[in-house]
């Protein structure tokens, strides 16, 4: 019954959580002064890496080097091990049973906190419907996540814009903290989300983050090496399940994902480009894929289905993970 337990409380936990994201979603950045925004991990886990960082600079850069790694560390403990010891506590001391059942509980909520679904696929849909009624002022509401100025954007650049964050953000958001939580469970989801709100905080090439940010945005590489590319095939693998064009997935995603500066995120926003069969381009810095069909804005909701799909197929392997390190890693 014990074994039975270990094996169906993730997999309900990791099914409960994604479904209390796409019902509730994520506060929107929108509303930066929201209580509830401020109290959000990934908000929580910035807000503390700008606050210390400053603890972390040295005139010698080697020096600074070795204070990045501590910077990183210090992050990742700081939220990864209070969660730890906390349910590690709720299991171990609370009376059986309940203990389960408090322990999911937490741990759903945790784990929501870490994926984000429903705010993106509203925003994609709001930016897909002012793109296609010729409303640009509207839609270049909705281009900001990608980290552009959206300002003299038109609407092709706007649904590139728009595609490419989905792209990027599969990853960041929602496939790699499955992922850990599969193999390291809650602890694991909470330190990914630490590692990657290092990278976008301090992992950057320019004079300030060049030393204290090698670390954060190194392990943010090494972390989401495989699954980028993991992602790139399951991407494809949904383009065919939906009918588009996977074999231009497969061929694009092989030619162009050297292309973006990152070493990882290449790959799905690649597939993405091959799958839609359009250009994706970042100006100054990148072009993915071929026009061979109009930016418009339906391409954004055929990157929604190509997306959930995506989700849907990475779930179940997830779940095939939880089996496999429940049974053989971790049994009880």
């Amino acid at each position: 019954m014990l074994n039975l337990l270990t094996l169906l409380v993730p997999v309900v936990m990791l099914v409960l959580a994604v479904l209390l994201d796409l019902v509730l979603g994520d506060p929107s950045p929108n509303d930066p002064d929201k209580w509830f925004f401020k109290l959000h991990p990934t908000v929580l886990m910035g807000n503390f890496t700008a606050k210390i960082e400053p603890y972390f600079k040295n005139k010698n850069p080697k020096t600074e080097k070795f204070l990045g790694v501590l910077l990183g560390l210090t992050v990742i403990c700081s939220f990864a091990v209070p969660v730890f010891l906390g349910l590690w506590a709720i299991y171990t001391y609370v009376p059986f049973y309940f203990n389960i059942l408090i322990y999911a509980f937490t741990g759903i909520i945790l784990l929501k906190m870490t994926i984000c679904i429903k705010l993106e696929t509203d925003w994609a849909k709001a930016a897909a419907k002012a793109i296609e009624a010729n409303d640009l002022d509207e839609a270049k509401k909705y281009s900001h996540f990608s980290r552009r100025d959206s300002r003299t954007l038109n609407g092709s650049q706007i649904s590139s814009a728009v595609i490419e964050s989905m792209a990027e953000n599969l990853i960041d958001f929602k496939l790699s903290p499955m992922m850990s939580f599969a193999l390291f469970g809650v602890t694991g989801a909470i330190a990914f989300r630490a590692v990657n709100t290092l990278d976008g905080m301090v992992g950057f090439k320019d004079e300030k983050h060049i030393n204290t940010g090698w670390f954060s945005a190194n392990l943010d590489t090494v972390v989401n090496y495989i699954p980028t590319r993991l992602t790139a095939i399951f991407t494809i693998v949904a383009a065919a399940l939906l009918r588009k064009d996977a074999k231009n997935a497969w061929r694009i995603a092989f030619r162009d994902h050297k292309k973006t500066p990152s070493r990882n995120h290449g790959w799905p926003m690649a597939a993405m480009a091959g799958a839609l069969r359009v250009q994706l381009e970042k100006p100054g810095q990148y072009i993915l894929g071929d026009t061979q069909e109009p930016l418009t804005g339906n391409k954004i909701l055929d990157a929604l289905r190509i997306r959930d799909v995506t989700i849907v197929l990475w779930a179940l392997l997830c779940v095939g993970v939880i089996i496999v390190v429940r049974l053989f890693f971790l049994p009880i």
